[in-house]
């Protein structure tokens, strides 16, 4: 970073480092502990839809890896498309499974950035539940290379609980490298997993 970057207030973007959620797992037994959120067994991955035959082949290989678990009982993972045209796919291990879960994400993400499209991902997000039914998903911005809570409160309408995603983030702000800037904190409505 030069020197006029440094007056002009730029910063170099993060590399993102998928790494990071291997730390999941261990957060997903503090944020039970801490708050009683216990992991659904749900996760997805968010990318901007790109059309080719390139992506074609690469969608291809994620669903074979990901369904290679069908054969034992599994279930195959999905792909969808939300209102705004982003891409999903969801990903389902059984509910104590988390790191099998992290492993299929982690999976899916390296797949798409080692074929070119690492621009076009988003986020991943990994999907909670307390005894009240209450949801919540723990964020993963591949960009940025940090975590957020997001969590929507039930019923439909689109309003979220800003109080229970402050306290997530206390309970586990020592697990995972949470996203320091509340305005990146996107909401993340409807999305599959939650």
């Amino acid at each position: 970073m030069g020197l006029l970057d440094t007056i002009l207030g730029r910063t170099k973007p993060v590399r993102p480092d998928l790494d990071q959620l291997f730390a999941v797992p261990s957060a997903a037994l503090t944020l039970q502990a801490g708050a009683g959120f216990a992991p659904t067994g749900l996760g997805s991955v968010c990318f901007a839809g790109v059309e080719g035959g390139t992506f074609a082949r690469i969608q291809q290989d994620v669903r074979e890896l990901l369904d290679a678990d069908t054969d034992r009982g599994g279930i195959p993972v999905e792909f969808s498309q939300d209102t705004y045209g982003y891409t999903w796919l969801l990903a389902r291990q059984p509910a104590e499974d988390t790191a099998a879960l992290v492993n299929d994400l982690h999976a899916v993400n390296t797949l798409l950035q080692d074929g070119g499209f690492g621009p076009q991902l988003l986020c991943s997000l990994i999907g909670f539940r307390d005894a009240r039914d209450r949801p919540l998903a723990l964020v993963y911005l591949y960009k940025r290379g940090t975590f957020y809570p997001f969590a929507p409160v039930p019923g439909g309408a689109e309003k979220r609980d800003n109080q229970l995603e402050l306290q997530v983030r206390a309970v586990v702000g020592d697990d995972l490298r949470m996203e320091k800037d509340l305005a990146r904190w996107f909401p993340v409505w409807g999305a599959p997993g939650l």
